[in-house]
């Protein structure tokens, strides 16, 4: 990730279990996350990605209309308007990839990544650390939705389901193993959900559907699994 993605540092003041993040005081011209500014955000990617799409939709309906000799032309149209959300989710899906690691880091990683996912266990419910256990990830329900959490980012399943943000967020520390990465993230979104939300970089908001295909095999489980955790709290 680049300087510029949103970052939390648990080792600067200790990690708080609960209270306002002080990496919000980094992001003073955003307002605090909730569920109003979420379905803006929506409302605002989704009219985003139309403005993008429309004059290649355009394109490809008017062109053939006035000479059938740029059909060629209004296919190449029509694929960019396909592919333009398609790159939107590949970015998204991109939050749920593991960071690398230095060398020496990797040289130390198997005895200090076992002892960080045991302590990262112990964090976590039965069902939760089960899907720790499968995919690497944990799920967390929050007031804003439910949260798939990787070591350098996390997805919020909206309610209802249907619709799913992505977040780009990392613990400093280039040397911490994944699962360290992870629990600090975890009790960051713990402590301040609305904060986490807010400090955290949105780089897609979108359909389940359409960031399931983007994603690797281990994280669409895992997605399915914040699916069905929505599912049954709406039911609740």
């Amino acid at each position: 990730m680049s300087a510029a993605d949103a970052s939390l540092h648990p080792g600067r003041d200790g990690l708080a279990l609960t209270g306002e993040l002080p990496e919000l005081a980094g992001v003073y011209w955003r307002p605090r996350a909730d569920a109003r500014t979420l379905r803006r955000s929506d409302r605002l990617w989704t009219l985003s990605t139309v403005a993008h799409e429309l004059p290649f939709l355009a394109a490809a309906v008017v062109l053939p209309l006035l000479n059938p000799v740029t059909i060629p032309v209004a296919a190449i149209a029509l694929a960019h308007a396909w592919f333009i959300p398609e790159l939107y989710a590949a970015r998204g899906a991109g939050v749920m990839r593991a960071p690398r690691r230095s060398r020496g880091s990797a040289a130390r990683a198997p005895g200090a990544e076992m002892r960080a996912l045991g302590l990262l266990g112990d964090l976590v419910g039965h069902d939760a650390r089960e899907l720790l256990d499968r995919t690497g990830l944990v799920l967390e329900r929050g007031s804003l939705g439910a949260w798939l959490v990787g070591p350098a980012g996390a997805l919020l399943v909206r309610p209802g389901g249907r619709r799913v943000q992505c977040y780009c967020v990392r613990a400093t520390g280039d040397d911490l193993p994944l699962a360290d990465r992870i629990a600090h993230l975890l009790l960051a979104l713990r402590a301040d959900e609305s904060g986490f939300a807010t400090v955290a970089n949105l780089t897609f908001s979108g359909a389940a559907w359409r960031i399931r295909r983007r994603l690797s095999a281990p994280v669409r489980d895992g997605l399915a699994a914040a699916i069905a955790a929505d599912a049954a709290s709406s039911d609740a």
